[in-house]
């Protein structure tokens, strides 16, 4: 194992087997990353899609998180190379890019995140190695392209079709499912606590496909139990909270019990918590 690979918490747990536990960040400010770490998480997934996460914040976020031990990944916007490179050239240990469609999609996203011969990643950046163990350039780019998780987000009608496909290029590490979007796209949109018989089919298959070429699985979760059901399935990379979720749920839930039970629900309604 090199040592981006040791300085990676999350290519250790992936490797290692069994369940990686990871948080999503939302919001900026590199104090906020550092907390989140401290909560004994594998690794962080620093939202620059639906999060408010510009570039220098995602930056200094990734530093921050780096430097507690756990591992920084970013998700990104979309999948466009000059975001594949900002992200990595930071020093994510990972990116997760959504809205993947098709195979040629996954392969472009596998070219861009590689150094070349395998991909077209440019070369340079000099914070890159600071988010492992600060090695040399010349031994970053060595290294990169076995040590850096690429990872998929299955979210789309097309790529369900086509999962079994683009799980087994070369490159893609993990499919990730995003069951929001997913359900949104097979017409089987989350409504409620529970999920649609055809919505837990088409998440089952993506597993299925993921380990079949040999590769992870993870999935977005929004809270412990859900968490713990997803990992005693077998899924690998799985997230616990996010924190645009979790901040105002405990303060609903807090309120709530110093208001008394008979303005508990009012609380609650005031504060858009719907317990999931």
């Amino acid at each position: 194992m090199n040592t981006l690979q040791q300085a990676s918490r999350i290519y250790k747990a992936l490797h290692k087997g069994g369940p990686s536990f990871g948080a999503w960040q939302m919001l900026p400010g590199s104090n906020h990353s550092r907390t989140i770490a401290r909560s004994g998480v594998d690794w962080i997934c620093v939202d620059c899609e639906h999060g408010n996460i510009d570039d220098g914040q995602m930056h200094e976020a990734v530093a921050a998180i780096a430097a507690t031990g756990v591992s920084p990944v970013v998700r990104i916007a979309a999948n466009e190379a000059w975001m594949v490179k900002r992200a990595l050239d930071a020093g994510a240990h990972g990116i997760v890019v959504p809205l993947i469609y098709t195979v040629d999609d996954a392969k472009r996203l596998v070219a861009s995140a590689k150094f070349p011969p395998e991909g077209q990643r440019g070369f340079g950046s000099p914070f890159s190695p600071q988010s492992f163990a600060n090695e040399p350039l010349t031994y970053y780019l060595q290294h990169a392209n076995t040590s850096l998780l690429t990872i998929v987000q299955i979210e789309t009608a097309s790529a369900l079709e086509c999962v079994r496909e683009i799980a087994a290029i070369p490159g893609v590490d993990c499919l990730l499912i995003g069951p929001f979007d997913l359900g949104n796209n097979i017409g089987r949109p989350i409504l409620g606590p529970e999920m649609h018989v055809e919505l837990k089919q088409a998440i089952d298959k993506i597993k299925e496909a993921a380990h079949a070429e040999g590769k992870k699985v993870g999935i977005y979760c929004t809270g412990g139990d859900q968490a713990r059901a997803f990992a005693e399935k077998g899924f690998d990379m799985i997230s616990i909270a996010a924190d645009m979720i979790a901040i105002p749920a405990f303060f609903t839930q807090t309120l709530a019990t110093a208001a008394g039970d008979g303005q508990a629900k009012e609380a609650q309604k005031g504060a858009g918590y719907d317990g999931r």
